[in-house]
Protein backbone atom coordinates (compact mmCIF):
# COMPACT_ATOMS: atom_id res chain seq x y z
CA UNK A 1 0.00 0.00 0.00
CA UNK A 2 1.31 3.44 -0.88
CA UNK A 3 1.92 5.99 1.85
CA UNK A 4 -0.87 8.22 0.53
CA UNK A 5 -3.33 5.32 0.47
CA UNK A 6 -2.33 4.33 4.00
CA UNK A 7 -2.98 7.84 5.31
CA UNK A 8 -6.36 7.78 3.60
CA UNK A 9 -7.19 4.42 5.18
CA UNK A 10 -6.36 5.84 8.60
CA UNK A 11 -8.47 8.92 7.93
CA UNK A 12 -11.44 6.75 7.06
CA UNK A 13 -11.02 4.67 10.19
CA UNK A 14 -10.93 7.86 12.23
CA UNK A 15 -13.98 9.34 10.50
CA UNK A 16 -15.99 6.16 11.01
CA UNK A 17 -15.06 5.18 14.55
CA UNK A 18 -13.92 8.39 16.27
CA UNK A 19 -16.47 10.93 15.14
CA UNK A 20 -16.14 13.39 18.00
CA UNK A 21 -12.35 13.57 17.82
CA UNK A 22 -12.43 13.50 14.04
CA UNK A 23 -14.63 16.60 14.08
CA UNK A 24 -12.18 18.30 16.44
CA UNK A 25 -9.23 17.51 14.14
CA UNK A 26 -10.83 19.65 11.44
CA UNK A 27 -9.75 22.59 13.59
CA UNK A 28 -6.08 21.67 13.16
CA UNK A 29 -3.85 23.05 10.42
CA UNK A 30 -4.27 20.75 7.44
CA UNK A 31 -0.68 19.50 7.55
CA UNK A 32 -1.20 18.11 11.07
CA UNK A 33 -4.48 16.32 10.45
CA UNK A 34 -3.20 13.32 8.55
CA UNK A 35 -0.69 12.57 11.31
CA UNK A 36 -3.43 12.55 13.96
CA UNK A 37 -5.47 10.29 11.67
CA UNK A 38 -2.46 7.96 11.36
CA UNK A 39 -2.11 7.59 15.14
CA UNK A 40 -5.82 7.08 15.60
CA UNK A 41 -6.00 4.66 12.67
CA UNK A 42 -3.22 2.50 14.12
CA UNK A 43 -4.86 2.44 17.55
CA UNK A 44 -8.24 1.56 16.06
CA UNK A 45 -6.75 -1.15 13.85
CA UNK A 46 -5.17 -2.82 16.89
CA UNK A 47 -8.34 -2.34 18.91
CA UNK A 48 -10.39 -4.08 16.22
CA UNK A 49 -8.19 -7.16 16.55
CA UNK A 50 -9.02 -7.55 20.24
CA UNK A 51 -12.54 -6.07 20.32
CA UNK A 52 -14.37 -6.77 17.08
CA UNK A 53 -17.56 -8.78 17.40
CA UNK A 54 -17.09 -10.09 13.84
CA UNK A 55 -13.46 -11.18 13.81
CA UNK A 56 -13.23 -14.97 13.92
CA UNK A 57 -9.47 -15.46 13.37
CA UNK A 58 -7.02 -16.21 16.16
CA UNK A 59 -6.80 -12.81 17.87
CA UNK A 60 -3.56 -13.60 19.68
CA UNK A 61 -1.85 -14.63 16.46
CA UNK A 62 -3.19 -11.55 14.67
CA UNK A 63 -1.89 -9.28 17.42
CA UNK A 64 1.47 -11.08 17.34
CA UNK A 65 1.65 -10.43 13.60
CA UNK A 66 0.84 -6.75 14.05
CA UNK A 67 3.38 -6.39 16.85
CA UNK A 68 6.03 -8.06 14.71
CA UNK A 69 5.33 -5.73 11.81
CA UNK A 70 5.47 -2.69 14.11
CA UNK A 71 8.81 -3.78 15.56
CA UNK A 72 10.21 -4.47 12.09
CA UNK A 73 8.95 -1.12 10.82
CA UNK A 74 10.45 0.75 13.76
CA UNK A 75 13.75 -0.94 12.92
CA UNK A 76 13.55 0.42 9.39
CA UNK A 77 12.05 -2.47 7.43
CA UNK A 78 9.28 -2.05 4.87
CA UNK A 79 6.04 -3.60 6.12
CA UNK A 80 2.87 -4.78 4.42
CA UNK A 81 -0.14 -3.31 6.23
CA UNK A 82 -3.03 -0.96 5.45
CA UNK A 83 -2.24 1.41 8.34
CA UNK A 84 1.41 0.91 9.30
CA UNK A 85 3.06 2.87 6.47
CA UNK A 86 1.25 6.04 7.61
CA UNK A 87 1.73 5.26 11.30
CA UNK A 88 5.45 4.57 10.97
CA UNK A 89 5.96 7.63 8.79
CA UNK A 90 4.31 9.78 11.46
CA UNK A 91 6.36 8.14 14.23
CA UNK A 92 9.60 8.84 12.37
CA UNK A 93 8.57 12.35 11.36
CA UNK A 94 7.85 13.46 14.92
CA UNK A 95 10.19 11.28 16.94
CA UNK A 96 7.32 9.61 18.79
CA UNK A 97 8.57 7.51 21.69
CA UNK A 98 8.82 3.78 21.05
CA UNK A 99 8.11 3.13 24.74
CA UNK A 100 4.61 4.57 24.33
CA UNK A 101 3.99 2.31 21.34
CA UNK A 102 5.17 -0.71 23.31
CA UNK A 103 2.97 0.21 26.29
CA UNK A 104 -0.04 0.49 24.00
CA UNK A 105 0.54 -2.95 22.48
CA UNK A 106 0.96 -4.47 25.96
CA UNK A 107 -2.46 -3.13 26.97
CA UNK A 108 -3.98 -4.47 23.76
CA UNK A 109 -2.60 -7.89 24.63
CA UNK A 110 -4.12 -7.63 28.11
CA UNK A 111 -7.55 -7.40 26.49
CA UNK A 112 -7.08 -10.96 25.18
CA UNK A 113 -6.92 -12.45 28.66
CA UNK A 114 -7.80 -9.92 31.38
CA UNK A 115 -11.53 -9.41 31.88
CA UNK A 116 -11.62 -7.83 35.36
CA UNK A 117 -9.63 -5.24 37.31
CA UNK A 118 -9.64 -5.54 41.08
CA UNK A 119 -8.85 -1.91 41.94
CA UNK A 120 -8.74 1.47 40.27
CA UNK A 121 -4.96 1.40 40.45
CA UNK A 122 -5.06 -1.85 38.47
CA UNK A 123 -7.32 -0.24 35.89
CA UNK A 124 -5.00 2.78 35.71
CA UNK A 125 -2.17 0.40 34.91
CA UNK A 126 -4.11 -0.84 31.90
CA UNK A 127 -5.15 2.67 30.85
CA UNK A 128 -1.55 3.88 31.08
CA UNK A 129 -0.98 1.97 27.85
CA UNK A 130 -4.38 2.01 26.21
CA UNK A 131 -5.17 5.71 26.78
CA UNK A 132 -2.44 7.77 28.46
CA UNK A 133 0.15 6.52 25.96
CA UNK A 134 -2.09 7.63 23.09
CA UNK A 135 -2.18 11.10 24.62
CA UNK A 136 1.60 11.31 24.79
CA UNK A 137 1.96 9.89 21.27
CA UNK A 138 -0.30 12.67 20.02
CA UNK A 139 1.68 15.36 21.81
CA UNK A 140 4.60 15.70 19.34
CA UNK A 141 2.09 16.16 16.50
CA UNK A 142 -0.01 18.69 18.39
CA UNK A 143 3.21 20.41 19.53
CA UNK A 144 3.93 21.79 22.95
CA UNK A 145 5.02 25.41 23.09
CA UNK A 146 8.82 25.81 23.12
CA UNK A 147 10.23 24.76 26.47
CA UNK A 148 6.93 23.27 27.66
CA UNK A 149 7.33 19.75 26.29
CA UNK A 150 7.80 18.02 29.64
CA UNK A 151 5.13 20.06 31.38
CA UNK A 152 2.61 19.13 28.66
CA UNK A 153 3.06 15.36 29.04
CA UNK A 154 0.98 14.86 32.18
CA UNK A 155 -2.04 16.86 30.95
CA UNK A 156 -1.85 14.84 27.71
CA UNK A 157 -1.89 11.62 29.74
CA UNK A 158 -4.78 12.85 31.85
CA UNK A 159 -6.82 13.75 28.78
CA UNK A 160 -6.35 10.24 27.42
CA UNK A 161 -7.50 8.79 30.75
CA UNK A 162 -10.54 11.10 30.85
CA UNK A 163 -11.58 10.13 27.33
CA UNK A 164 -11.22 6.40 27.95
CA UNK A 165 -13.05 6.42 31.26
CA UNK A 166 -15.87 8.32 29.55
CA UNK A 167 -15.96 5.58 26.92
CA UNK A 168 -16.04 2.90 29.61
CA UNK A 169 -19.10 4.54 31.17
CA UNK A 170 -20.88 4.90 27.83
CA UNK A 171 -20.00 1.39 26.63
CA UNK A 172 -20.39 -0.57 29.85
CA UNK A 173 -23.10 -2.79 28.31
CA UNK A 174 -21.12 -3.44 25.12
CA UNK A 175 -18.03 -4.30 27.13
CA UNK A 176 -20.05 -6.73 29.24
CA UNK A 177 -21.23 -8.42 26.04
CA UNK A 178 -17.55 -8.95 25.17
CA UNK A 179 -17.03 -10.56 28.55
CA UNK A 180 -15.18 -7.60 30.06
CA UNK A 181 -15.82 -5.30 33.01
CA UNK A 182 -13.64 -2.20 33.04
CA UNK A 183 -15.09 -0.76 36.24
CA UNK A 184 -13.04 -1.86 39.29
CA UNK A 185 -14.43 -4.87 41.11
CA UNK A 186 -13.87 -3.17 44.46
CA UNK A 187 -16.23 -0.41 43.30
CA UNK A 188 -18.86 -2.93 42.19
CA UNK A 189 -18.66 -4.50 45.64
CA UNK A 190 -18.90 -1.08 47.30
CA UNK A 191 -22.21 -0.36 45.56
CA UNK A 192 -23.60 -3.88 45.71
CA UNK A 193 -23.38 -4.42 41.95
CA UNK A 194 -22.72 -7.80 40.36
CA UNK A 195 -20.98 -8.06 36.98
CA UNK A 196 -24.12 -9.49 35.40
CA UNK A 197 -26.02 -6.34 36.42
CA UNK A 198 -23.97 -4.47 33.80
CA UNK A 199 -25.57 -6.58 31.07
CA UNK A 200 -29.14 -6.13 32.22
CA UNK A 201 -31.87 -4.59 30.08
CA UNK A 202 -32.35 -1.74 32.51
CA UNK A 203 -30.03 0.31 34.69
CA UNK A 204 -30.71 -0.32 38.36
CA UNK A 205 -30.35 2.29 41.09
CA UNK A 206 -27.21 0.55 42.32
CA UNK A 207 -25.63 0.61 38.87
CA UNK A 208 -26.55 4.28 38.53
CA UNK A 209 -24.79 5.04 41.83
CA UNK A 210 -21.73 3.11 40.65
CA UNK A 211 -21.63 4.98 37.36
CA UNK A 212 -22.03 8.32 39.14
CA UNK A 213 -19.05 7.47 41.32
CA UNK A 214 -16.90 6.60 38.29
CA UNK A 215 -18.10 9.76 36.51
CA UNK A 216 -16.61 11.73 39.40
CA UNK A 217 -13.28 10.08 38.71
CA UNK A 218 -13.55 10.96 35.04
CA UNK A 219 -14.17 14.59 35.97
CA UNK A 220 -11.02 14.57 38.10
CA UNK A 221 -9.05 13.49 35.01
CA UNK A 222 -10.69 16.21 32.91
CA UNK A 223 -9.75 18.78 35.55
CA UNK A 224 -6.14 17.55 35.59
CA UNK A 225 -6.01 17.80 31.79
CA UNK A 226 -7.50 21.28 31.49
CA UNK A 227 -4.31 23.02 32.54
CA UNK A 228 -2.55 21.67 29.48
CA UNK A 229 -4.37 23.75 26.86
CA UNK A 230 -2.08 26.74 27.22
CA UNK A 231 1.02 24.54 27.01
CA UNK A 232 0.32 23.76 23.35
CA UNK A 233 1.09 25.91 20.33
CA UNK A 234 -1.82 28.18 19.46
CA UNK A 235 -2.76 26.32 16.27
CA UNK A 236 -3.49 23.10 18.20
CA UNK A 237 -5.40 24.58 21.10
CA UNK A 238 -8.83 24.91 19.37
CA UNK A 239 -8.74 21.23 18.40
CA UNK A 240 -7.87 20.02 21.88
CA UNK A 241 -10.35 22.35 23.55
CA UNK A 242 -13.09 21.14 21.20
CA UNK A 243 -12.23 17.48 21.83
CA UNK A 244 -12.31 18.19 25.57
CA UNK A 245 -15.78 19.71 25.28
CA UNK A 246 -17.12 17.01 22.95
CA UNK A 247 -15.99 14.11 25.14
CA UNK A 248 -17.01 16.03 28.23
CA UNK A 249 -20.35 16.41 26.48
CA UNK A 250 -20.71 12.63 26.35
CA UNK A 251 -20.20 12.53 30.11
CA UNK A 252 -22.75 15.30 30.59
CA UNK A 253 -25.27 13.43 28.41
CA UNK A 254 -24.75 10.31 30.51
CA UNK A 255 -25.43 12.33 33.64
CA UNK A 256 -28.39 14.12 32.06
CA UNK A 257 -30.00 10.78 31.23
CA UNK A 258 -29.63 9.63 34.80
CA UNK A 259 -26.86 7.18 33.87
CA UNK A 260 -29.23 5.13 31.72
CA UNK A 261 -26.56 3.60 29.48
CA UNK A 262 -27.76 0.02 29.15
CA UNK A 263 -30.79 0.61 26.94
CA UNK A 264 -29.35 2.96 24.31
CA UNK A 265 -25.99 4.38 23.25
CA UNK A 266 -25.46 7.89 24.58
CA UNK A 267 -24.48 10.45 21.96
CA UNK A 268 -23.89 14.19 21.95
CA UNK A 269 -26.66 15.81 19.83
CA UNK A 270 -25.50 17.02 16.41
CA UNK A 271 -26.61 20.56 17.17
CA UNK A 272 -24.37 20.65 20.23
CA UNK A 273 -21.43 19.22 18.24
CA UNK A 274 -21.90 21.87 15.59
CA UNK A 275 -22.02 24.60 18.24
CA UNK A 276 -18.76 23.40 19.80
CA UNK A 277 -17.07 23.29 16.41
CA UNK A 278 -18.31 26.74 15.44
CA UNK A 279 -17.22 28.23 18.76
CA UNK A 280 -13.60 27.27 18.14
CA UNK A 281 -13.52 27.82 14.38
CA UNK A 282 -12.53 31.50 14.47
CA UNK A 283 -9.65 30.88 16.90
CA UNK A 284 -8.50 28.01 14.69
CA UNK A 285 -8.47 30.21 11.58
CA UNK A 286 -6.61 33.03 13.33
CA UNK A 287 -3.99 30.69 14.80
CA UNK A 288 -3.54 28.99 11.45
CA UNK A 289 -2.91 32.29 9.69
CA UNK A 290 -0.39 33.30 12.35
CA UNK A 291 1.40 29.96 12.03
CA UNK A 292 1.62 30.27 8.25
CA UNK A 293 3.12 33.75 8.58
CA UNK A 294 5.77 32.47 10.98
CA UNK A 295 6.65 29.56 8.72
CA UNK A 296 7.01 31.86 5.72
CA UNK A 297 9.25 34.23 7.66
CA UNK A 298 11.56 31.50 8.97
CA UNK A 299 14.95 31.54 7.18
Amino acid sequence: MTLTASYERCRRLHARHGRSYYLATRLLPQWKRRHVHALYGFARYADEIVDSFTMTADRSRALDALTGRVEAGLAGADVDSPVLPAFLHTVRSFGIGHDDIGAFLVSMRADLSVTRYATYDDLLGYMAGSAAAIGTMMLPVLEAAPGREQAAREPARQLGLAFQLTNFLRDVGEDHARGRVYLPMEDLDKFGVKPEDLGARHTSARVRDLLAFEAGRARDHYSAAAGGFGLLVASSQPCVRAAFELYGGILEEIERRGFEVLTARVRVPRRRKAAVFARHLLASAEAGRAERRVRVELP
